[in-house]
């Protein structure tokens, strides 16, 4: 893992890379080059990161012909994967309304909105969340979907949120039944009463994806606030969590500023009612020291000692922990390396870390049960 002293030059580099109005970096002419990509590859930001190397060529930066080939042909790779994810997005979405259901996109191509340049963001599988009808509760919800899937996929496999959903050969879609979930079964609770009152309306923000591609429902500024603070929190302390979830908050958040629709009261009465504070105030560290955002856009004070952890924790597991070693064993080992890794963060979050153990046998004998 790097020390959060050697990636500063990667820190002054990012922001480089997102803000027109910053100049070259010092850090530039000592630059690592094989090591930047690598750390950005890891971090799922190299589309974002080829804005910074075009930028870099404008002002007469040298960057190594083999590196610049090399990122140039993975920044149209993600620009492709994109386009298509939004032409599957759009397809899946007329499908499930030809069946009768309502549709939210979660996460995804919906973030992609957020960004200045189109395109950039590296995309991940579909997640979206679907409902027949307004008045339905979770469970009679996910017996519906669960029925309508496995009439076409008998065999494939569902988790406490989502099931897979494998309409597409190349393309991954978890139909969500609940957009989110905390280990604690108290703050679990509230959290399904608050998503129940808001989806409806999620169901109905409907946005144009670009270049005439089509229309599909994502959630408005005001959910994604709390649900991806939600997702983030709970990818922490499932298998990691890391910079591309972190920038589309930080893009979330200057979205939320420049229309004006920031209330930071109510917003951090949710936060505290939902045991998200503590983990929001991680973040804003995050945000602060990597992306450079302005304390008049945060939403809650940061957090420093809470936040190293979280910056120790993305830098050692890059995108969702993909790089920790953790993935890599089986379902056995996994279980007990959770635990022990858990239990780390048991001082500042004890009422999750606590619980994961607990929720995840759960979750064991309920996929179990609903095979």
């Amino acid at each position: 893992m790097v020390s959060r002293m050697e990636v500063k030059p990667y820190w002054e580099f990012i922001r480089f890379c997102i803000d027109a109005q910053q100049p070259v970096p010092e850090s530039i002419e000592k630059m690592d080059w094989e090591k930047l990509f690598l750390f950005m590859k890891q971090q799922a930001l190299t589309g974002v990161g080829f804005q910074g190397i075009e930028r870099l060529k404008e002002n007469h930066v040298d960057v190594p012909r083999t590196l610049l080939l090399k990122w140039y042909a993975l920044s149209e790779k993600i620009k492709a994967r994109n386009i298509y994810m939004d032409k599957c997005c759009v397809e899946l979405v007329g499908l499930l309304a030809k069946d009768g259901f309502k549709s939210c996109v979660l996460k995804g191509q919906g973030n992609t909105l957020f960004y200045p340049a189109p395109y950039v963001r590296s995309s991940g599988d579909i997640d979206i969340f679907v409902m027949s009808d307004e008045g339905m509760g979770i469970k009679e919800r996910r017996k519906a979907v669960l029925r309508y899937v496995r009439k076409r996929f008998p065999q494939t496999r569902v988790r406490y949120q989502h099931i897979d959903f494998p309409v597409f050969k190349d393309v991954e879609v978890e139909m969500h039944f609940i957009p989110t979930a905390k280990n604690n079964p108290v703050y679990n609770y509230r959290i399904q009463q608050w998503v129940e009152k808001q989806m409806p309306r999620q169901c109905a923000n409907v946005v144009e994806l670009p270049d005439g591609m089509g229309r599909i429902s994502v959630p408005t500024d005001e959910f994604n606030l709390v649900y991806q603070m939600s997702h983030m929190m709970h990818h922490f302390f499932d298998e990691g969590i890391g910079l591309r979830q972190m920038m589309d908050y930080y893009y979330l958040l200057r979205k939320a500023n420049d229309e004006l629709i920031m209330d930071n009261g109510p917003l951090r009465m949710t936060l505290k009612y939902l045991n998200l504070y503590q983990f929001a105030g991680a973040v804003m560290y995050v945000m602060r020291e990597v992306f450079g955002l302005e304390e008049k856009m945060m939403i809650v004070p940061v957090d420093e000692r809470r936040g190293k952890t979280l910056m120790d924790e993305i830098l050692k597991g890059g995108n969702f922990g993909k790089h920790s070693g953790l993935t890599q064993h089986s379902t056995g080992v996994k279980y007990f390396l959770k635990i022990r890794r858990n239990m780390r963060f048991v001082r500042e979050y004890p009422a999750e870390a606590l619980c994961e153990p607990w929720f995840r046998t759960w979750h064991f004998f309920w996929r179990l049960w609903n095979k």
